[in-house]
């Protein structure tokens, strides 16, 4: 070669030639790759750069915030290194295999990078649609990068140890056993991102609840590995994705998406205070327009009621009657959907009716307005009919028993 030769000329031994030659070659060839990385950074990106900030379209904008072209432009150096090193090292093969491996894994790295980059600023270009309005593609988008990666990784795997891509995969059987357990999360999360999207269970903006997991809020991320949720209390949670296959969570779309929200409380009334309707409630409650349908469906009974005889009918059953009629007219309650007062089983905290309804307003915060007045007046009422809540004794209760208590023992023992 030309750099031997010279040196040779100097009157310099055959050794120190050799090495002199060898880092005289290296030298340059490094150097060569500075100013090919210098002339790719500083000309290639700021040309890419001008001319993306002059387009209109705010498309190629996303592929500049991914540092697409600076990482496309980042080949070129390994490029130029590559090939020079066969025309400079060509007499030392050990420098030039070393090169040429180096040069190649520089080139795989930066085109696995640029992949990426481009599938990101993809998506992107994709969240810039109307269509992708609650339609989250991230897990996909993920699933390619890391297939980009993994081959990247085989490629590297091939160039490094010299040996065909062919080889590589067959080697991979191997240690799938391995792989499985250290990509267990990566594999996991594949499988249930793909059915969670497939069968549509849970999209951006949905509103779910997991229980055993204290999360109830709305989803705000959804990736390969995990959901992020914004609770209610402005707490955002973290929840690995396949737990959503795994465990069972509620998904109140379908209620979002009805227009609706059910109202489902219980009242508990004391059993002692249920009654047959007497004249005088019959009197009480028939001025209240709310029970006319009630009086007419059971006229035959209030007649007979009216002329001194008996009757079947309770004032518990006159109250339900009421509330329902009530409900039906209420302006935000849907007469349409079921509206009723049930009584459930009696326990040893008095008889629960529950008012079961749905509130034509599902918004959280008036929902809960509309679902208290409704609670709040069948209270109030609950006493028109001659019924009475059923309340557990408090302190003040006791207190005031006791003091009755004492005052009978005293009175008796002045008696004595």
């Amino acid at each position: 070669m030309a750099v031997r030769q010279f040196l040779a000329s100097l009157g310099m031994p055959a050794s120190a030639v050799s090495w002199l030659s060898t880092v005289i070659l290296v030298a340059a060839v490094g150097l060569l790759a500075w100013l090919s990385y210098n002339f790719t950074r500083v000309i290639l990106v700021r040309v890419f750069t001008r001319i993306v900030r002059r387009s209109r379209s705010a498309y190629d904008d996303k592929f500049l915030e991914t540092k697409m072209f600076k990482r496309l432009a980042m080949i070129v150096p390994g490029v130029i290194v590559y090939y020079l090193a066969s025309w400079m090292l060509s007499a030392n093969p050990g420098w030039l295999i070393f090169a040429h491996k180096t040069a190649a894994l520089y080139i795989v790295i930066y085109a696995t990078l640029t992949l990426t980059a481009f599938i990101e600023g993809w998506h992107q270009v994709w969240l810039m649609q109307p269509i992708s309005t609650g339609r989250s593609i991230k897990p996909y988008v993920q699933i390619v990068k890391v297939l980009v990666a993994f081959a990247g990784i085989l490629i590297m795997i091939s160039v490094l140890f010299r040996v065909s891509l062919t080889s590589v995969f067959a080697g991979l059987g191997v240690a799938t056993a391995v792989l499985a357990v250290v990509f267990k999360d990566t594999l996991l999360g594949l499988v249930a991102s793909v059915q969670l999207s497939t069968n549509n269970m849970v999209k951006l903006g949905d509103w779910i609840t997991i229980p055993g997991r204290n999360i109830d809020g709305t989803v705000i991320d959804l990736t390969l590995y995990t959901v992020k949720v914004e609770n209610f209390d402005k707490t955002i949670l973290t929840v690995p994705t396949y737990a959503l296959i795994s465990e069972s969570f509620q998904n109140w779309k379908g209620m979002q998406d009805s227009g609706v929200r059910r109202i489902k409380r219980e009242i508990r009334i004391d059993v002692r205070s249920i009654v047959f309707v007497t004249p005088e409630l019959l009197d009480s409650v028939s001025e209240r327009m709310n029970v006319a349908k009630w009086l007419s469906e059971n006229n035959e009974d209030i007649e007979e009621l009216r002329n001194g005889g008996s009757t079947s009918l309770t004032n518990l059953g006159a109250f339900r009657a009421y509330m329902v009629e009530y409900l039906k007219n209420h302006p935000h309650i849907d007469p349409m959907m079921p509206v009723m007062l049930r009584d459930m089983p009696p326990t040893d905290t008095g008889m629960p009716v529950e008012i079961y309804c749905f509130s034509k307003i599902n918004t959280w915060v008036p929902f809960e307005s509309v679902q208290s007045s409704v609670v709040d007046y069948a209270y109030a009422m609950v006493g028109q009919f001659g019924l009475k809540l059923f309340q557990s004794p408090s302190g003040e209760d006791l207190e005031a028993l006791r003091s009755v208590t004492n005052h009978s023992v005293k009175k008796q023992n002045d008696k004595i």
